[in-house]
């Protein structure tokens, strides 16, 4: 008991915890200056939510104002931020979705089980198939296996997720039943077992998860490549191979180790990237996640539910820098944190 009291108190003053609450409120005022920037390029686009409604002669001019004082829009810019602002520091609340007429945090919540189970299931086939391939082709550089991989790079990096997205939907459009077209459940969902709705999830997963991966491994395994192509080539692993050690733990222990460094700290930028990457592939798979949300309220100027979607975006890519952060220490211990990073 004694022991394991003494290994949180030693974590709690260690220069990691440290680290970790700098990184922590440094991410906290990057937020807040993030979201100044956003909250003011969106009042910059003309227009506004009510901008449609007053074409309709169905709404009269006085619900138009009656709906302008409720939504706080007949105040200026810097006053409605700052009205949102305190909500979300004081309540936790990111405000009322004009197209909506609900809770944001609610609308978000629905959603963003969805859009992190794609954006994660994507990242791990991304590495699970691009480091791998990264491997293979720097141990047989030039050989027809890594000519092969190269070949497939190249053509994964010239599709865009929306041409690969359109392409994978047309396959399954072609191949139905073999796969679902669209959704993230069948009609009879409700009706299965729980073992019958995670294969039903899953079933439906593959293909925007294949499309939301493609051009993500087919850059990934250019860079992992590379950097075991630069590491091989140092002395301290010309020097391993001199001392008779088996390639493979030459390959796999000692190179392997350094080459992957860089592609750890990709992971925080990775993450992100699907996140915002991904309302393509859910617009064409008619995926129920933030993408199709966020794309909506941008187009119909819905203010507080794109500034939270914005902001979840910011601190999933702080979070991700941090979880690569922490992530590079626990791999190479010689890194540090902190002050002495």
């Amino acid at each position: 008991m004694a022991s394991g009291f003494d290994s949180v108190l030693s974590f709690f003053t260690s220069d990691t915890f440290a680290y970790i609450v700098k990184r922590v409120l440094q991410g906290l005022v990057t937020l807040l200056l993030a979201s100044i920037l956003c909250f003011a390029l969106i009042q910059l686009a003309p227009g506004d939510y009510l901008s449609t409604l007053k074409e309709n002669p169905k709404i009269s001019p006085e619900r138009i104002e009656q709906l302008k004082r409720q939504f706080g829009l007949d105040k200026s810019w810097w006053d409605q931020y700052l009205r949102w602002l305190w909500q979300v520091v004081s309540q936790g609340n990111f405000g009322t979705s004009f197209v909506y007429n609900r809770s944001v945090s609610s609308l978000l919540w629905e959603r963003v089980a969805a859009t992190l189970l794609l954006a994660i299931s994507s990242l791990i086939m991304t590495w699970a198939i691009a480091v791998p391939m990264g491997i293979i082709g720097a141990v047989n550089q030039n050989r027809l296996v890594d000519r092969i991989f190269r070949v497939i790079s190249y053509i994964g990096q010239g599709f865009p997720s929306f041409i690969a997205a359109l392409l994978l939907l047309i396959f399954a459009q072609n191949t139905a039943p073999l796969f679902p077209v669209g959704d993230m459940t069948s009609i009879d969902f409700n009706d299965l077992t729980l073992l019958g709705k995670i294969r039903d999830i899953a079933w439906h997963m593959v293909l925007p998860t294949l499309a939301l991966s493609i051009t993500s491994f087919a850059g990934l395994q250019r860079i992992m490549r590379g950097q075991l192509l630069d590491v091989l080539r140092q002395d301290y692993i010309q020097t391993a191979r001199a001392k008779g050690l088996p390639e493979n733990q030459v390959i796999y222990i000692h190179a392997l180790r350094n080459a992957i460094n860089p592609l750890i700290t990709l992971l925080g930028f990775e993450f992100a990237a699907l996140l915002s990457g991904s309302f393509i592939t859910e617009y064409f798979f008619n995926w129920p996640g933030l993408g199709r949300l966020i794309y909506q309220a941008l187009l119909a100027q819905d203010i507080y539910l794109v500034m939270a979607s914005l902001m979840i975006g910011a601190a999933m890519l702080i979070a991700g820098n941090l979880l690569a952060d922490l992530l590079l220490k626990v791999v190479d211990p010689r890194i540090k944190l902190g002050s002495d990073e």
